[in-house]
């Protein structure tokens, strides 16, 4: 009897068990116990921007398949040295593409050991200087996503239209301990079992306004971009501690958004303030608003660096371009014209000069590995074509968008920032207007 009761209570309980569990599993999968990130409230009203790796318009063509000059793809990066993103499409303004080198990292730099605790009060000599994958190659590890309105999905919900875009940042993450545990237990469930713990950071894309700047705390400091100070926001008050970890920065993280009254003159090879109609200007691009690779030139480039186990590849991501084409660098004036794209209007360009080359494109885009040699030794071997910049490796051109039309149409003195913009999009056809020799200008 003592076996037959035994038998039967612990039958009892396995049917229990069995039965909350047929419960709850199926609540679990359908509603996952996970806290709410902001991309979760971003995907009511707006939609991540850009193609996926496996449509990409940036695959090498084989040799000798494209016979016109074109517009391959676009890629902005809204944060500079970060992961960029494609898009088939995109506006261009004075200061380049529209959503391109926004923002920049920077760290706190002294002659001295500066605490990363340090308060504005401690600054003194100290100054803001911009960082790249080149001093910090885990950047390259940090995803960006670009968040923009939905349209369909306003509409679904009776919202007003909004132009107001947004970025994410996620980088891998956990704390220590059962937090960790439960942190990473999360991710599974909300992404799948190769899914790890993230931090993740939302930034608007729009410039705050006073009373923002002043509810947050930002502060108005200068941040120098090679050798150029740069009054720009500071919104370090963004930053966690966990993403100075994650980079690697061992002084104060700060990150800057640019500033529209005080955008970067470019000069040097850029035509004058005379010659475009309006002062040339820049975001945190290294010199000039705008960037052109073309993936021949990579393609060829690539076949005469020497490979190891740690190098296979030298694709275009390394070089960060915003305009990829399929054509030569002998341009001076260039005309994208509608070919196979959806736009109608043209768009023209001043192609300015080569583009030196540091040792930023070593650092793979994909794994943050940065190889100790290649490809700077191979650029600078092949590469050295500008007799403006001797011992420098060149690859890609810099360009300024020009807006001859709308001067074209407009009465003298009438024309405003606001009304200088244009479009370029992927399948665009090009035009060349003017072509020549180019030597750097310092």
């Amino acid at each position: 009897m003592v076996s037959l009761s035994a038998d039967l209570d612990l039958n009892s309980w396995l049917s229990l068990i069995g039965g909350l569990l047929a419960f709850i599993i199926p609540i679990i999968l359908l509603v996952p116990p996970v806290s709410l990130r902001a991309s979760d409230a971003l995907l009511q009203t707006h939609s991540p921007a850009g193609i996926p790796r496996s449509r990409s318009n940036l695959v090498d063509e084989p040799a000798g398949t494209s016979k016109v000059a074109a517009v391959k793809g676009l890629l902005v990066y809204p944060i500079k040295s970060c992961p960029g993103t494609e898009l088939t499409q995109s506006r261009v303004l004075p200061h380049g593409l529209e959503f391109d080198r926004v923002f920049t990292f920077a760290q706190l730099k002294s002659q001295f050991p500066m605490p990363v605790d340090a308060t504005e009060g401690d600054h003194g000599t100290h100054s803001w200087e911009f960082i790249t994958q080149r001093q910090f190659a885990r950047l390259a590890l940090l995803k960006v996503d670009l968040w923009l309105p939905d349209e369909a999905k306003l509409k679904r919900q009776g919202l007003r239209r909004t132009q107001e875009a947004f970025i994410t940042i996620r980088f891998p993450w956990r704390e220590l301990g059962w937090r960790g545990v439960l942190e990473t237990l999360a991710a599974k469930l909300r992404n799948g079992l190769r899914a790890e713990a993230e931090y993740e950071i939302m930034l608007p894309l729009d410039f705050p306004s006073e009373k923002e700047i002043a509810d947050k705390g930002y502060t108005f400091e200068a941040v120098t971009i090679w050798k150029e100070p740069v009054l720009a926001l500071n919104m370090e008050k963004e930053l966690p501690e966990a993403l100075r970890l994650f980079t690697g920065v061992s002084n104060k993280l700060g990150l800057f958004r640019i500033d529209p009254g005080h955008l970067r003159k470019v000069s040097g090879n850029a035509p004058t303030q005379e010659e475009a109609g309006y002062q040339p200007v820049a975001r945190f691009q290294d010199a000039y608003p705008l960037n052109l690779v073309n993936l021949a030139s990579v393609r060829d480039f690539d076949a005469l660096v020497p490979k190891d186990e740690n190098l296979k590849k030298v694709d275009l991501h390394r070089f960060r371009p915003n305009i990829v084409t399929y054509s030569e660098e002998t341009w001076r004036k260039i005309r994208f014209t509608r070919g196979a794209s959806s736009l109608h209007r043209e768009f023209v360009a001043s192609v300015c000069c080569r583009t030196t080359r540091c040792k930023l494109p070593n650092v793979d885009p994909v794994t943050g590995f940065r190889h100790a040699v290649e490809p700077d030794k191979s650029l600078r071997t092949h590469r050295t074509v500008d007799e403006g910049a001797p011992l420098k490796g060149c690859m890609g051109m810099q360009m300024v968008p020009l807006f001859d039309d709308i001067f074209a149409t407009s009465t003298p003195g009438t024309v405003t920032s606001s009304d200088l913009y244009g479009w370029v999009g992927a399948g665009m056809e090009i035009v060349v207007d003017e072509a020549g020799n180019h030597m750097i200008i310092k």
